[in-house]
């Protein structure tokens, strides 16, 4: 029979992805496990180390992203403007869910409560199977499809212009696209038919939110709750962690260029975009010697990032903590990611947004409407566009006022406790209901 400890409770956080897909339930995790409570982080295996030096428990499922990490060729398709997301869905994430369930299954049924990325497709299946609760996780508002606030698509980029038009055509949109993903979630479908269930209207979409809760891992500075959105789908903002490696911190090296002059401006790609980087730490560098700035390049582990020619003016890392950088930077330069937009939101400095694919093009929309960035379409990110851009940038003190209104903002945030309040209610709901009926 399937009872609760109410005092300790299990849960199981599962998601799939890049750093930006799983530092925040590190940072959820965290939370629960300083509450007292077992947590397991069920994700690809090449994350592990960085798991389990955070003293959370660990559980391989698949897919293991280290395929994509390990092949230039599939890196270039995941972040193609138009064919990215799509990429991602049909060749990666989706082919393999009844693996992913198999991995899955173990972990679940030793847990209480399960937690769901929007890519552990196989999360809310099994936690039919066991009759447990389920969470759903929304990291971006990209994800949601509103017909009153419409994302930008990058796949769609000539939508943008359509933006004023009103909702109804947003949800003839909205219907074409899941019209779309239904087609891509067979193997959603066969897995659910293989295990006796119902068949579900959108498996890969619609259906990733849970009748239990449904929590948004975004700040309510970037998407305010609309009329179409989930019932009870929850904005508690941005959750903060940002370590390579567990206790990791500002290099001593990186830490004497910043106390050594002024404030440089970053440039990164993130954890993600960076392994398809093209030109840009090229067009970056040559973008700085053309205003006479301090910069800091975050080149990641492909040394084809590494400008020739460096000048001592410019340090290059492959990566260094944003939570003790950006603070320090004059402006960041970045492609939109959303644990990336987060940061430099948190630190309070101006941005040029770089957008890829995936959901950053509507982050970059967002935040320049927040009034402290400005956006450079990849195809034009050349070193005097960059220049002219960032000189203005840094002149602007709108800007900077805007940048540090927000950081304010996301000060009053507080979503690592808002998450672990609410995941504690369902399990305790859940338990109470079983209480009840065990008593009829």
């Amino acid at each position: 029979m399937f009872t609760f400890n109410c005092s300790r409770l299990r849960f199981l956080l599962s998601t799939f992805g890049s750093l930006g897909d799983l530092h925040p339930y590190i940072a959820v995790g965290i939370g629960l496990r300083d509450r007292g409570h077992d947590v397991t982080i069920a994700t690809s295996e090449v994350y592990r180390a960085k798991v389990e030096g955070e003293g959370l428990k660990f559980h391989a499922a698949r897919p293991d992203v280290s395929m994509l990490l390990e092949d230039r060729d599939m890196m270039r398709r995941a972040f193609h403007p138009r064919t990215g997301s799509e990429y991602i869905m049909r060749h990666v994430f989706l082919p393999p869910v009844a693996e992913q369930y198999a991995d899955l299954l173990p972990a679940a049924r030793e847990a209480d409560v399960l937690v769901g990325h929007p890519l552990a497709f196989a999360l809310p299946t099994a936690a039919e199977v066991l009759g447990k609760p389920w969470v759903s996780v929304i990291l971006q508002p990209a994800v949601i499809f509103s017909a009153y606030d419409p994302p930008t698509v990058s796949a769609a980029p000539l939508l943008e212009y359509f933006r004023g038009f009103g909702p109804g055509l947003w949800r003839q949109f909205g219907r074409m696209v899941r019209w779309v993903v239904r087609g891509w979630s067979k193997p959603i479908s066969d897995l659910r038919a293989s295990l006796g269930l119902p068949a579900l209207a959108n498996p890969a979409l619609d259906d990733i939110y849970s009748p239990f809760s449904n929590q948004a891992w975004f700040s309510g500075v970037l998407a305010q709750r609309q009329a179409d959105w989930p019932t009870d789908l929850k904005v508690m903002g941005f959750p903060a962690y940002d370590r390579l490696e567990p206790g990791q911190g500002l290099s001593p090296e990186l830490d004497r260029f910043l106390n050594a002059g002024a404030r440089p401006v970053v440039f990164t790609l993130g954890s993600s975009a960076v392994f398809d980087a093209g030109s840009f730490y090229e067009e970056s560098f040559r973008a700085v010697k053309k205003l006479g700035i301090r910069a800091v390049l975050l080149v990641g582990l492909d040394a084809q990032n590494r400008p020739a020619d460096l000048t001592r003016d410019v340090f290059v890392a492959e990566y260094a903590p944003f939570s003790e950088l950006f603070g320090r930077a004059a402006a960041v330069v970045h492609q939109g990611g959303a644990g990336t937009t987060a940061a430099v939101l948190r630190a309070g400095v101006p941005a040029i947004f770089v957008p890829f694919s995936h959901d950053q093009p509507d982050n970059a929309r967002r935040v320049s409407k927040l009034g402290c960035a400005r956006v450079i379409p990849r195809n034009h990110y050349k070193a005097r566009r960059v220049a002219r851009e960032l000189e203005a940038l840094l002149k602007d003190p709108a800007l900077q006022t805007a940048a540090q209104r927000v950081a304010c903002e996301l000060a009053r945030e507080d979503c690592v406790n808002a998450a672990c309040n609410d995941l504690e209610r369902v399990a305790r709901q859940f338990t109470d209901a079983a209480s009840r009926n065990q008593g009829t």
